[in-house]
């Protein structure tokens, strides 16, 4: 089983990554070159003090009756290397080309003025031997055994809170570069024209300032345009209503005729679009309703009744004892506009609500045809209708929905709509509630 190594999804984590890595590569090869060049120094230091005493040593017991000697051995002995006073034991010969440092600074330091003998002892501890012979012919063996160069015991720690050190100082680099490109993402992706967001802070570096500047500006031009366009929009619509409305009078007074009956149903037809037009127009202003504590079971009661007493198969078939913080004004407009929605396409409609932590969800149901799954979104846009004739009777004008979602936005709920399993239509409106 192979394991593929995989690239970072995130930036922050690149970064880090990034960052990380070429400190402990950097810091790496800065403490492996100060090892190297210690381990050099101390090794030098440690053979030039091992020829002086070796040399010493030798000398010394040269000099001494060898009645004497003996006594003078744990003087000279030290942690790697110790003197005998016999030939040793007895190993494989090793010539000096292939013995280690130290038995070539013996060599160094005595070799000229006694024929030395090398000898390798392998074993759980593998050292060797050096034999030599004295003045007066007695044998004299020095016993070493190689070491490591000693390592601080603070080192190790040292080590570890200095890449604690890097590991903290990479988190604060990519934090601080990372946090305002997070918070302009996050901006950019809350950013919605009909509830404009608060403005980016426009302090920091010079980089962050202009980012930030460029977001705002953005957001407000958005925002003047779409303003700018629904004020078009509802005062073409509302200037529409008087020639319409004259030419409505002009019809009644013509002669009962077939061309009559026609004009008549185009200027109905007309005068329903400019109505939807302005409310559409209205409907982004819907945060300007006042909010209040609404009692959702009277609320849906009071609606339902209303429709069932024009004649109208509209339920409901679930209650929850939910108290919601609402524009009741506006929450009507889109409930009405899903179920006349309903109605028009399956002649019933069905509401349910559901209450959970922190939330609401009411649903309009039908069972009706439905809607393909790829134009789920797109009837939510204005103007669109899934109907493929102009007849404005099956198809209408395509804004009942637009103006349901928007506003259900400008209240702080979200719209979705979802084909049911058994056939028909669901649009479920979710609200933030307070349950009682």
């Amino acid at each position: 089983m192979s394991t593929t190594l995989r690239w970072p999804h995130t930036l922050a984590s690149r970064l880090a990554l990034i960052f990380f890595t070429g400190l402990v590569l950097a810091y790496g090869l800065s403490f492996g070159f100060q090892f190297y060049e210690r381990y050099v120094s101390s090794r030098s230091m440690m053979l030039n003090n091992m020829e002086q005493d070796v040399a010493t040593a030798v000398a010394i017991l040269d000099r001494l009756p060898a009645t004497e000697r003996a006594a003078w051995l744990p003087r000279l002995e030290r942690r790697t290397y110790r003197f005998q006073l016999d030939e040793g034991l007895a190993g494989a010969v090793l010539a000096l080309s292939d013995a280690p440092m130290a038995a070539q600074s013996i060599d160094k330091a005595i070799g000229r003025q006694y024929p030395l003998t090398l000898h390798d002892l392998p074993g759980p501890n593998p050292h060797f031997q050096v034999l030599l012979r004295l003045s007066d012919g007695r044998p004299l063996t020095v016993d070493v055994t190689p070491a490591p160069i000693p390592l601080s015991n603070w080192l190790p720690v040292v080590l570890l809170v200095q890449l604690a050190l890097l590991l903290l100082c990479t988190w604060l680099a990519v934090k601080t570069a990372i946090g305002p490109l997070t918070r302009l993402a996050h901006a950019v992706d809350n950013l919605d024209p009909n509830t404009p967001g608060p403005r980016l802070d426009e302090s920091g570096p010079r980089e962050v300032r202009y980012a930030a500047m460029a977001f705002n500006a953005l957001q407000a031009r958005i925002a003047a345009y779409l303003k700018e366009r629904m004020q078009l929009l509802a005062a073409i619509s509302h200037d529409l209503q008087t020639p319409i409305t004259r030419m409505k009078l002009r019809v009644e007074v013509m002669d009962p005729s077939h061309e009559k009956d026609k004009l008549w149903s185009d200027l109905e037809a007309m005068e329903h679009l400019v109505r939807e037009g302005v409310a559409y127009a209205r409907s982004i202003d819907g945060s300007t309703e006042a909010s209040c504590r609404v009692n959702l079971d009277a609320f849906l009661d009071s609606l339902v009744l209303d429709y069932q007493d024009s004649g109208q198969q509209v339920v409901l078939e679930s209650a929850t004892g939910a108290l919601i913080d609402t524009r009741p004004h506006a929450l009507r407009r889109v409930l009405a506009n899903l179920i006349d929605n309903a109605l028009k396409f399956s002649g019933a409609a069905q509401l349910q609500v559901e209450s959970a932590t922190g939330r609401t969800l009411i649903r309009v149901l039908d069972n009706g045809p439905g809607i393909p799954v790829d134009e789920l979104d797109e009837v939510l846009k204005p103007f669109y209708r899934v109907e493929g004739s102009r007849n404005r009777n099956t198809g209408g004008t395509g804004l009942g929905l637009a103006i349901a979602q928007q506003l259900t936005q400008a209240i702080g709920g979200s719209l979705t709509l979802s084909n049911r399993s058994a056939g028909g239509l669901c649009a479920q409106i979710e609200l933030p509630a307070r349950v009682a």
